[in-house]
């Protein structure tokens, strides 16, 4: 027999209403202090500068694993110079490996989407880039920017980029503009206040929705290859649409922190439906 609720005012409304499926929640009993630390260190940078560079994440076998089923489904040039003339991507990544699953979950960076934004958070899109050689650098943007509400504001998206190979200055490592988060509505063009992020391959750089970046132009004899994933809160459009990107195959298979990221999730206090009920009531082995 289903339990009926008594809504009294619009704050009710603001809470997990579901019986069943409940929002997914962070285990936070199981995080250690030093992870506590680790987060709350990297917090800080990240309010100050608008990124921060979290080194070492990943082992030499770790990095071979994403190389080697990743290289190979790489696409064909960008169709223009944004997504980059001479820079491979591969889109629905999740549909056709499993190899990042863990980097868009990292405890490090759902750490961080912890303190940046409402529960339920949500994947926006993964895709790795690989730039080759002779690619010019990327045009400044923020990655938010197709949210249309006025800056300076909070960040309504954050991201990461992970370095699959070492970043360095000439092999097109991305660059910032330092505590650009902050700034209003101008337009960047003016690259002379970028900073390259130079790190070692199995690092990643987590960064604010609201700061300047850009891809930085591959000068080196190799490529340089990068997963990146973007997140946003629960209550803005993503940019990917899983819904229709992700087969029930794959759905059994993500972890369940990455399937309320995709959208098997609700926003309290119903947004993210599906004929009134919780999305997961539509995969096969949910008991309805």
């Amino acid at each position: 027999m289903t339990k009926t609720k008594n809504i009294e005012s619009i704050i009710d409304l603001q809470h997990d209403l579901a019986n069943k499926h409940k929002a997914f929640l962070s285990d936070k009993s199981s995080v250690s202090d030093e992870l506590k630390t680790q987060i709350a260190d990297d917090f800080d940078a990240l309010q100050k500068n608008g990124y921060v560079i979290i080194t070492n994440l990943l082992s030499k076998l770790e990095l071979d694993v994403i190389r080697s089923a990743t290289v190979p489904l790489l696409g064909g040039a960008g169709r223009n110079n944004f997504e980059g003339l001479k820079t491979q991507r591969l889109y629905s990544v999740l549909e056709k490996t499993r190899v990042i699953d863990s980097l868009a979950i990292h405890p490090r960076i759902t750490g961080l989407l912890d303190k940046l934004f409402q529960p339920n958070y949500l994947l926006s899109q993964a895709q790795m880039i690989n730039i080759l050689p002779g690619e010019a650098a990327q045009p400044l943007h923020y990655d938010d920017g197709f949210y249309p509400v006025p800056r300076p504001r909070k960040p309504f998206g954050a991201a990461t980029i992970w370095s699959i190979d070492e970043f360095t200055e000439e092999n097109g490592a991305t660059v910032f503009i330092p505590e650009s988060h902050t700034l209003g509505q101008e337009i960047i063009t003016d690259r002379s206040r970028t900073i390259p992020l130079v790190m070692p391959a199995g690092s990643v750089v987590f960064f604010l929705g609201t700061t300047w970046h850009g891809g930085g132009a591959n000068q080196s004899q190799h490529s340089r290859l990068a997963a990146t994933c973007q997140y946003c809160e629960p209550w803005l459009r993503p940019q990917e649409n899983f819904f229709l990107e992700l087969s029930q195959e794959t759905l059994q298979k993500i972890p369940e922190q990455l399937l309320s990221m995709v959208g098997y999730s609700i926003h309290p206090p119903f947004m993210g439906m599906v004929n009134g009920m919780h999305p997961k009531r539509t995969l096969p082995d949910i008991k309805k």
